[in-house]
C-alpha cells in the first residue's frame, strides 16, 4: 500500500535565522533515505514544513513495504581469483565468507575493465516501521547545527529540546523512538489562539488540521502571506516597505498565524539620520520601517504580529512604547558624537590596535592616506581632500554610533563631516571607500571616492599577504577576495586608467615608510588577483578559453582586459584563427627548449624562400600591431595578425628550425620569438587551440 508519510519533530523555539535551512536539510535528508531504502515512487512528492516550534514534512506515494530484491555484491576479478589448478584463492574464499554464498552460487560478470565474480543473494523486502524512525534519527544528527544542546535529565542532543515526535503512514502510526519521544499521531496548534491538542487523523490531511489550529505549517506559505499583508498595509498607507535582506524569513520563523499592524513613533526623531533609524528598528525590533515614494523615512513602521485579534490596539500601543526607547538612544548616540566633535577623533586611531604586526588604526591611517594620495594623483584629482579622505576615512570607529551598529560606519562619517562643514567630496569619498562592500554592490563614485577605497582595499591586501595571512580554503577572516574583487570591480568598471602592479607597489611603499616589516609579495599577491578575475570573467559569460587567452598575459592594466577580451572573441571568429592558434603553440613549445638570449633575425642569414616571406611579413605586421596596442585597438590588432597565416604555414612546411648549423638555427628561433612577440602582444591565442 502507497500512503502519504508524515513526521513532525515539535520542539521548543527554533533558531529563526537557520529555521529555513533546517527544515530545507531535513526534508532532503529523509527522502533521499526512503528513496535509497525504495520506499518512495516515481512521482513521489516531499513537502517541508517549518513554524517556531516544529520541523515536519511530508512525502506522498510512500509503500508501506519494500519490494523483494535481488542484491549483488562484486568481488575479486576472475584473473586473478583461480589459481593454476582452477580452485579458489585466498582472497576468493575470503569474498564468499563474507558474502555467505558457496563457489557453486557465484556468478561471472564482465565490465569495460574485464571479467569478475559477483555473489547475488535474494532479499525480502522489510516494513516501512523497521526504517522509519532510524532514517528520521540520522536525518536529524546530519542538520547543520552549529551547537547542540541537552535538556533535563536526558543524554539526547539537538538544537533545542523536543517535545513531540509524530510518525504516520496514512492514518497508522508508525511505531519508533527518536530523541527519546514515541511515536504518535498528536501534536499543538498556536500557543494563545489555539486549544487543546490537535489529533493528526490521516498525514495527507496535516496542514489543513494545523491551520485549523491557527498555524501555517508551510514556511513559504506563510512567507507570502506576511509578504502579502505587508505589501496591502504599506498601500493603504500611501507606502513603500524598506525591504531588508533575510528580515522576511526572520519574521517568518517568529511566527506561526501572522498579522500585521501599523506603529507610529514621534516625528521629531527623524531629525537622526534614518539609516540609524531604520537599522535600530529592523535588527532590534524587527519592525518593517516606511519610506515615501522620495526614499525618504516615514515615522511609521509595520509590525508582523503572531496575534490576529478583532482590536489590535494593545498590540500596536505595546510595540509602539517599545520601540521609543531604542529610537532615543539613537538621538542619544548622534547627538553626543556630534557633541564630541568628529576630525578631532583621529588623534585617538593611535590608541587603537588594527594589528599586532602591522600597526595601529592610526599607522594605518596615515597610509590610506599616502596611498590615496598617490591614486589621486595618477587620477588628476585633488590631491588634498584624497589624502584627507584617506586619513578619516576610520574615524566614524571610534563613535558610539558606529559601536552600537558597526553597519553604518562610513555613513557615519558623512554625516559628521557634514555637520562639521567639510566639502561633500570628502564627505562623500569617507562614506564609499568601502564599496563595493559586497557583490553587485555600487561603486564608489568619482576620482577621490575611488582613490580612498582602494586605497583601503590594497592596503588590507598588502598588510595581510605581507605577514602571511593568507585566505586558505573557505577561510577568509579578513576578506582578501572581497578586497581584491571590489579592486577588480573599480579598476574595470569605472573604469580607471591604473597599472595594479603600480598600485601594488605603491601601497607596498606606505608599508616601508612607516619601517613595517612585510614580506615580498608583489608576484603572489597580482596571481591571487587574477585569479579573482578570471572567476570574475567567468561568472560574468565570457568563454573559458578567452578569459586564460588575455588572463595568460597577466595584464595588469585591468581596466583594459574587457576590450582585449571582446577583440579575442572577435578573433576567434576568423577562419585563420585556429591555424594561428595552433601555430602559436608549436612556436611556444619550440621557444621553450631554445636558448634564452635569441638574436634578432638577420635576412643576411635567410635562406628559404619561405622564411623570407615571414620575415617579410613580420616587418610589414609590427609596426601596425604595435600601434594598434598602443591605441588600445586591439581587434584591428589581431586583423592585422590574422593576414600572417598563409606564410606561418608555408614557413613550417618548408623550413626546418632546428638545423644543425648554429648560426641559422639561432637565425630562424631568432625570427620565429619576434613573430611570437607580435602573436600574443593582444593575448596568448595558443589557449585558443581546442
Amino acid at each position: 500500500m502507497n500512503d502519504t508519510v508524515l513526521i513532525e519533530l515539535r520542539t521548543e523555539e527554533l533558531p529563526p535565522k537557520s529555521l529555513k535551512l533546517l527544515s530545507e536539510a531535513f526534508a532532503e535528508g529523509v527522502f533521499n533515505a526512503l528513496k535509497a531504502q525504495l520506499f518512495t515512487a516515481d512521482d513521489s512528492v516531499c513537502t517541508a514544513f517549518a513554524t517556531p516550534r516544529r520541523l515536519a514534512l511530508t512525502i506522498t506515494g510512500i509503500a508501506a513495504r519494500q519490494p523483494d530484491r535481488l542484491l549483488e555484491r562484486k568481488g575479486p576479478a576472475v584473473a586473478g581469483a583461480l589459481d593454476a589448478a582452477g580452485q579458489p584463492t585466498k582472497a576468493l574464499q575470503g569474498f564468499m565468507r563474507s558474502a555467505g554464498v558457496s563457489f557453486e552460487q557465484l556468478h561471472q560478470t564482465a565490465d569495460g575493465k574485464g571479467e569478475y565474480f559477483v555473489a547475488r543473494r535474494p532479499k525480502e523486502g522489510e516494513e516501512i516501521d523497521a526504517h522509519l524512525a532510524e532514517i528520521v534519527a540520522q536525518a536529524l544528527k546530519k542538520l547543520p547545527i552549529p551547537k547542540v544542546m541537552r535538556w533535563g535529565d536526558s543524554e539526547h542532543q539537538f538544537v533545542r529540546p523536543v517535545h513531540g515526535l509524530i510518525l504516520l503512514h496514512g492514518e497508522r502510526v508508525v511505531a519508533g523512538e527518536v530523541l527519546g519521544l514515541r511515536s504518535a499521531r498528536v501534536t499543538l496548534g498556536h500557543r494563545f489562539l489555539s486549544t487543546g491538542e490537535i489529533v493528526v487523523g490521516n498525514a495527507a490531511d496535516y496542514a489543513e488540521q494545523l491551520a485549523r489550529g491557527k498555524v501555517i505549517a508551510s514556511f513559504a506559505a506563510r512567507r507570502a502571506a506576511i509578504a502579502a499583508q505587508l505589501d496591502a498595509a504599506a498601500g493603504q498607507l500611501g507606502a513603500r516597505i524598506n525591504r531588508a535582506d533575510g528580515l522576511l524569513d526572520e519574521v517568518t520563523a517568529l511566527v506561526e498565524w501572522p498579522a500585521v499592524y501599523a506603529g507610529e513613533f514621534e516625528a521629531e526623531y527623524l531629525e537622526v539620520p534614518q539609516e540609524c533609524l531604520i537599522l535600530t528598528m529592523q535588527q532590534n525590533q524587527k519592525y518593517f520601517p516606511l519610506l515615501d515614494a522620495s526614499g525618504k523615512l516615514l515615522n511609521k513602521f509595520l509590525i508582523v504580529s503572531n496575534m490576529q485579534v478583532d482590536d489590535p490596539g494593545a498590540i500596536i500601543q505595546g510595540n509602539e512604547r517599545v520601540v521609543r526607547p531604542r529610537l532615543a538612544d539613537a538621538r542619544f548616540f548622534y547627538n553626543q558624537d556630534r557633541k564630541n566633535g568628529f576630525t578631532t577623533r583621529a588623534m585617538r586611531l593611535g590608541a587603537v590596535v588594527y594589528h599586532n604586526k602591522l600597526g595601529s588604526l592610526g599607522d594605518r591611517a596615515q597610509r590610506l592616506g599616502r596611498s590615496a594620495r598617490a591614486i589621486a594623483e595618477k587620477l588628476g584629482a585633488d590631491v588634498n581632500i584624497a589624502e584627507r579622505a584617506g586619513l578619516l576615512a576610520k574615524v566614524d570607529l571610534l563613535t558610539d554610533m558606529v559601536g552600537e551598529f558597526p553597519e553604518l560606519q562610513g555613513t557615519m562619517g558623512r554625516y559628521y563631516l557634514l555637520h562639521e562643514g567639510v566639502v561633500p567630496a570628502l564627505a562623500d569619498a569617507v562614506e564609499q571607500h568601502y564599496r563595493p562592500r559586497f557583490a553587485g554592490d555600487a561603486l564608489p563614485e568619482g576620482d577621490i571616492a575611488c582613490a580612498a577605497a582602494l586605497a583601503d582595499k590594497l592596503d588590507a591586501l598588502v598588510g595581510f599577504f605581507g605577514i602571511g595571512q593568507l585566505p586558505t580554503g573557505d577561510k577568509d577572516p579578513f576578506g582578501l577576495r572581497r578586497a581584491a574583487l571590489g579592486v577588480l570591480r573599480i579598476l574595470m568598471e569605472t573604469p580607471l586608467p591604473l597599472d595594479l602592479a603600480e598600485l601594488i607597489g605603491d601601497a607596498r611603499n606606505a608599508f616601508d615608510t612607516q619601517g613595517l616589516q612585510i614580506e615580498p609579495l608583489e608576484q603572489p599577491l597580482l596571481v591571487f588577483m587574477l585569479d579573482r578575475l578570471r572567476g570574475m570573467l567567468r561568472d560574468a559569460g565570457h568563454s573559458v578559453d578567452v578569459v586564460e587567452a588575455v588572463l595568460a598575459q597577466q595584464p595588469t592594466r585591468i581596466d583594459r582586459v574587457p576590450a582585449r577580451l571582446a577583440a579575442v572573441a572577435e578573433f576567434q571568429k576568423l577562419p585563420e584563427a585556429l591555424a594561428l592558434a595552433a601555430a602559436n603553440k608549436r612556436i611556444g613549445n619550440i621557444l621553450k627548449k631554445a636558448e634564452a638570449d635569441l638574436p634578432d633575425p638577420d635576412i643576411a642569414l635567410l635562406e628559404e624562400d619561405a622564411e623570407t616571406a615571414l620575415f617579410e611579413r613580420v616587418l610589414l605586421i609590427a609596426p601596425l600591431v604595435k600601434s594598434h596596442v598602443a591605441n588600445d585597438n586591439y581587434a584591428d590588432a589581431l586583423k592585422t595578425l590574422a593576414a600572417v597565416r598563409s606564410e606561418v604555414d608555408r614557413f613550417f612546411e618548408e623550413v626546418m628550425v632546428n638545423v644543425p648549423e648554429p648560426l641559422l638555427r639561432a637565425n630562424r628561433l631568432g625570427l620565429l620569438k619576434a613573430l611570437s612577440e607580435e602573436l600574443n602582444a593582444v593575448a596568448d591565442i595558443s589557449k585558443l587551440a581546442v
